[in-house]
């Protein structure tokens, strides 16, 4: 990077803009200097248009000197040669991450003016903008990481925040039922994130996505693991997006995600964060073009989500869910293209996608108001758009079709059904084992709690 002014300050302005944010926010709230508004608004207009600016700068260099792959590191934080494990903190600036990087920012901000009008005089509103700017930073690291553990602190960031807003009315049981699901999700799909992490060391010694998908600029790199060694490893990784992008079989997080403010449902679950699993997927594609098989499963997966999404849409009795399946249906589409090969493709529907889903969630609160005013001017209610869905519905194959739909594709049943009641009735033997064990040795009740014992909650209100 010596002597390369130009691209070094963007870099810089495109990284220590979140940067600087989340650490004013978080210094205000913490030290309590009652900040107000206005200047919460300004801090976010100032730093999304420096890194904005930054991201633009770099896009004209790299376009103007015709560099596709620009390196920024900041050192080599550990090395533990006998264990053949390094970590580097490095972001790599190329053809897909320069083109998130600048949808993040515009996303963000508009969301963020948003929000500024939306949330005004509400109790949460430094609440809310303090996960927003974790949420920016956990992006920004994402999108531009150029090592594996440099992706993974993003990924967990934007994941974080993404929970948390999803709970944001904390006072209510429901959103906060609903954001410990989204983070148990999360959670699954980071598990299957460090597996691949840690298998890609071994297979590789570093986690550089340089020395993982071969020397060369995206997308043309080509990895040199083996076939069987890119299927390991890709499965875990298309887990790991199924979990943060809502793919079958977890697609049932996604609409429960509406309970969040409309600003976070509009950024983080209907453009930014819903697409974080796609963009993964596109950074190890050339580990996806090593094996035909992991291949057929990405379109699979794609597809089937596409198909369960599409019915769930058609079905649902509230905007945001129907818009929430909406994304879903195309997310899927999105993971086919990815495991079909068409990279730059899927790049274009991401962005547009995106762009187009915040509009619609932003616009989700009035939309109705609207039916209604034009509904009143008529003199009557509007006619169905789908008609044929109608008729095919009277139908017996179309009423299991729409009993289908309707009840989302059966996922969160099967899932609670199959999984989480084993796992929580697993748990709780082993709690009474355990309580068992320590009684006999104490010769009584050997737990504080076993003097005033709660009931034992039911199984369905855990779930």
């Amino acid at each position: 990077m010596e002597g390369w002014t130009i691209p070094w300050i963007a870099c810089s302005l495109v990284i220590g803009a979140p940067v600087l944010l989340l650490a004013t926010l978080g210094l205000a709230l913490l030290l309590e200097t009652g900040i107000s508004e206005r200047m919460i608004s300004r801090l976010v207009q100032f730093s999304v248009l420096t890194g904005l600016t930054g991201a633009v700068a770099m896009l004209v260099w790299m376009l103007a000197t015709g560099e596709r792959d620009v390196p920024f590191e900041l050192g080599n934080w550990v090395s533990i040669p006998q264990q053949h494990f390094h970590f580097r903190l490095k972001f790599l600036f190329d053809r897909l991450s320069i083109p998130f990087a600048i949808m993040t920012y515009l996303l963000v901000g508009t969301i963020g003016a948003f929000a500024d009008k939306y949330l005004h005089r509400e109790p949460g509103f430094r609440r809310f903008f303090m996960c927003y700017s974790l949420f920016l930073l956990g992006m920004i690291l994402s999108t531009l990481a150029g090592t594996i553990e440099t992706l993974f602190a993003g990924w967990e960031l934007v994941g974080l925040s993404s929970a948390l807003l999803v709970a944001f009315f904390q006072e209510r049981p429901a959103p906060v039922r609903n954001g410990l699901r989204v983070w148990t999700v999360y959670r699954i799909a980071d598990a299957a994130f460090i597996v691949a992490a840690v298998s890609l060391h071994h297979l590789t010694g570093e986690g550089d996505f340089d020395a993982l998908t071969g020397y060369g600029a995206w997308p043309t790199g080509q990895t040199t693991m083996s076939a069987g060694q890119a299927l390991f490893v890709g499965s875990l990784l298309l887990v790991a997006a199924a979990g943060k992008s809502g793919l079958v079989p977890f697609s049932g997080w996604l609409p429960r995600a509406m309970e969040g403010p409309t600003p976070s449902s509009a950024v983080f679950y209907g453009a930014l964060s819903v697409h974080l699993g796609a963009f993964l997927l596109l950074r190890v594609s050339p580990i996806l073009e090593r094996s035909p098989l992991l291949c057929g499963l990405v379109v699979g997966f794609g597809l089937a989500t596409a198909a369960v999404g599409a019915l769930s849409a058609r079905t649902q009795t509230d905007i945001k869910s129907a818009l929430a399946f909406a994304c879903v249906t195309q997310v899927g589409i999105i993971t086919a293209e990815i495991g079909l090969g068409f990279r730059y493709l899927a790049l274009c529907h991401i962005i547009g996608h995106a762009s187009l889903r915040t509009l619609q969630m932003l616009r989700a609160p009035s939309i109705l108001r609207d039916y209604h005013t034009l509904e009143n001017a008529i003199g009557g209610r509007l006619a169905p758009s789908s008609r044929i869905w109608q008729r095919m519905a009277c139908s017996r194959i179309g009423t299991s079709l729409y009993r289908l739909g309707f009840e989302r594709g059966g996922l969160d049943a099967s899932l609670d059904r199959w999984i989480v009641r084993p796992f929580l009735k697993l748990l709780t033997a082993c709690d009474g084992w355990e309580r068992r064990w320590t009684d006999f040795l104490s010769g009584g009740g050997s737990r504080e709690s076993d003097q005033v014992r709660p009931a034992p909650q039911p199984l369905e209100e855990l779930l």
